[in-house]
Formats: structure tokens, sequence, C-alpha cells
């Protein structure tokens, strides 16, 4: 370090030292490397690489995450709408900004991002208003062998209720042109209210099934094929019936399998904590437990269904 410092202030003499009278006196460096010493002095002293960074300054991210909020929640919002909604929240910034903000985040232009409704924002949108529904298979063991009953049941997606429409191994047009009727009914149809069904490409979701409903105002949403994922509800009530219930037990009539369900379908609404509603019990029948009070439980169908409560103290 010391023989650095000694260069330095050689360099620092040297500078005042014109050329030729360096030649004369120089023997342990030469006036070229004393020079060349002086000039990396100077330009140590100015340099501010150390705390320059590199390329232009990256975006806050607030701003970053109040794009594509903005982005997401306005589908026709185009780069120009964007820069100037955060203008007015005091964010100044340039179009090319928000373009490239979106570009880097995987999120289309606004024409194309507009006129595509994603599947999870058309099912937000229309929540209130929205029912699925779908059939699932039972096999009974009757007088004249394994019979397949079908289970035809209709969900509200908000609020995860199930009604069981129908039960019955034989299943046709009339059936469910008749269903159809007691879902629309203006007292008690359980479908009032609703503008959209949805369901998949089953063939006994007929047209004049579709068009009784369509007359009530409620219109059909099917899914493409081979597409579950669409009616994951559903899918969802299917599996838990299934396994909670119909695959532990074996039926030998229709008025067993009825009980069986009904039975479900009490422990499903009023006793069942359910994950996609925040654990919360559809409908409960008891307010939320003190954390006093004898503890209880209610068996059903032999203990295979239990819920769990507090007596009041």
């Amino acid at each position: 370090m010391s023989h650095i410092l000694s260069a330095l202030h050689l360099a620092a003499k040297a500078k005042k030292i014109r050329y030729g009278r360096l030649k004369e006196i120089a023997n342990i460096a030469t006036p070229q490397t004393l020079l060349r010493w002086f000039r990396t002095l100077v330009a140590k002293k100015y340099d501010s690489s150390g705390s320059r960074r590199v390329g232009r300054p990256s975006t806050k991210e607030e701003i970053v995450e109040l794009v594509l909020k903005m982005a997401k929640e306005n589908g026709g919002w185009g780069y120009t709408r964007i820069r100037d909604a955060l203008n007015n929240l005091g964010f100044k910034i340039c179009r090319d900004t928000v373009a490239n903000i979106l570009k880097d985040n995987g999120v289309e232009p606004a024409p194309e991002r507009g006129s595509q409704t994603k599947w999870s924002d058309f099912l937000e949108q229309h929540w209130e208003v929205m029912a699925a529904t779908d059939l699932l298979t039972v096999e009974v063991w009757t007088l004249k062998g394994i019979v397949r009953y079908h289970v035809l049941f209709f969900m509200r997606l908000k609020t995860r209720e199930v009604h069981i429409a129908g039960v019955s191994a034989s299943c046709d047009g009339l059936w469910m042109e008749q269903i159809a009727r007691n879902l629309t009914d203006a007292m008690d149809g359980f479908l009032v209210g609703f503008k959209y069904l949805i369901h998949d490409r089953d063939p006994l979701f007929t047209s004049d099934f579709l068009e009784i409903l369509n007359d009530a105002g409620v219109n059909s949403v099917r899914l493409p094929r081979r597409s579950p994922n669409l009616n994951a509800f559903c899918e969802r009530f299917v599996k838990s019936i299934k396994h909670e219930c119909l695959d532990k037990m074996i039926f030998f009539s229709e008025a067993s399998l009825r009980f069986a369900i009904a039975e479900y379908l009490e422990h499903y609404h009023s006793e069942r904590n359910h994950q996609g509603l925040e654990t919360q019990i559809i409908r409960p029948e008891f307010e939320e437990n003190s954390g006093t009070g004898e503890i209880t439980s209610r068996r059903r169908l032999g203990g295979m269904l239990n819920y769990y409560h507090r007596h009041a103290a």
C-alpha cells in the first residue's frame, strides 16, 4: 500500500515538471509511467461507478401491483386508461411503462383481454344468480337384481346448498320435464330467481327440459366435453357424498337409498364444515360454541355421520 501512495505522490509532482526535464531526472520510472499514474489518479477521483446503478431505475412494486390489479378488474382498460388512473392517484408514469409491466407479467393488451372472459371471472360476476346440476349413480340390490339408480341434484353455487330433484332407475325426457316444472314453480321452485344453470352434455338434459327452464328465465350454460373441472363444486359434492356415505353402504331398496341421501343432506347442510366456505356450516343449527357446556354428539346412519356440539350452559 505504501508503494502505491508513493507512486501517486510522484505522479502529482511529475505533473508540475515539463516532459523534457522529467526525461533528464527520472531514473525510477519513465516519464510516460509517471504521467499515466497521474491520469489514473484523476480518473479515480471522478469515478462514480460504485454508486451508479445499471440501466433505468426499476418501477416501484406498489405501482406494478396497481397496474396488474387495474388490468385484471377492468378488462377494457388499455395502457393509456390505466396510466391516467394511476396519475389520478399521484403516480406519474408513462404509457410505455404500463405496457412493459403488463407484458412482463404475461397480461394481454385490452382488446384481447376484454374480448375473452375467463371462466373464473364469469362465475364471480354471476355468483348470486347461478346454479349447477349433475347426476350421480348408485347401485341398489333389489329383487330384480342389481339396479342402477340415478340421483339428479342441483346446487346454489354461492351457498353450496344442494337440492335433490329426483331419484329414479328409469330416467327419460318426461321425467326431466316434470323436474323442470318443479324447479321453476313460482311458489317453492329451487331455481326461482336464478338466471344461469351450469350442466354437462348428458342426453337427459333434453331440449324440452332446457326450454322449460328458459321460459322461466333460467339460461342454459352447457359445458364443453370432458371438462368436469368447470363444474368443480358439483363434482366435489359427488365425491363427498360417495366417500362419506354411499360407498360405505349396501342398499336393498329405493326407500333405503332415499333415506340415506336425506340423512346425508341434513348432515351436509347443518353439521358439516366446508373448506370452500372458510370452514363454516351452511345452515348452522347452533350458535358458535362458547367453550362452555356439556359436549354431546349427534349420530346419523348408525354413527357413520357424527356432529359434536355443546349444550347451552
